[in-house]
């Protein structure tokens, strides 16, 4: 503990902005994984059967697959289910559906913004900390004049990258979660998209 408040000490004010945001980027990230768990992000079995089962004729058991689900494949195949069922025809049924499909997907999106903040942010909260740094160091440097010691002057400067090392270590991280994270909302978009599609195509059928 004593050498994590020295550390912090020899960064400045930058060091504990990073510091702040290291601790919201593992709340958020954990957080987000909680969501997308929650939400199903990762479950489609019961939306493809029901699905399937429409396709096949079999309304009822269509409906009753999906009932109650909290996934986002399967909410999405409820309500597009409900829709064709309700007799506003294709075309308002089709409105009805992306209507939904964009309310699940922005749902699904929560939080990304911030991370794509903190990994934009952190960067430049380094670098400012660094240069700060690199001011305060020359001007030492200035201060002593033909007195000057390098020795001083060095561990100036590496107490000032301190702040540029810590904000890429919070930046790399938050970078990659928000990838991840994306990647598993572009794959629930294109699920969704393929099987409200097939429900369509089946009703028209």
């Amino acid at each position: 503990m004593t050498e994590m408040l020295a550390f912090l000490q020899k960064g400045g004010p930058a060091i504990w902005a990073i510091t702040a945001l290291s601790v919201v980027t593992l709340t958020l990230i954990l957080w987000k994984v909680w969501r997308l768990v929650a939400a199903g992000a990762w479950a489609g079995a019961r939306a493809e059967k029901a699905v399937a089962l429409w396709q096949a004729g079999e309304r009822d058991a269509a409906h009753a697959a999906v009932a109650g689900r909290a996934g986002l494949r399967a909410r999405l195949v409820r309500a597009a289910m409900a829709a064709l069922s309700g007799g506003m025809g294709q075309a308002a049924a089709r409105e009805e559906t992306t209507r939904v499909a964009r309310a699940l997907l922005a749902e699904a999106r929560s939080g990304l913004r911030a991370l794509e903040l903190i990994s934009v942010i952190a960067p430049l909260l380094g670098l400012l900390g660094t240069v700060l740094g690199m001011i305060e160091a020359f001007q030492m440097l200035e201060s002593a004049g033909s007195q000057a010691d390098p020795a001083a002057l060095a561990g100036g400067i590496w107490e000032a990258l301190l702040t540029t090392a810590a904000g890429m270590a919070v930046a790399i991280p938050a970078s990659m979660a928000l990838s991840w994270f994306e990647s598993v909302v572009d794959a629930a978009r294109h699920d969704m998209e393929d099987l409200a599609t097939r429900l369509f195509v089946a009703e028209a059928g």
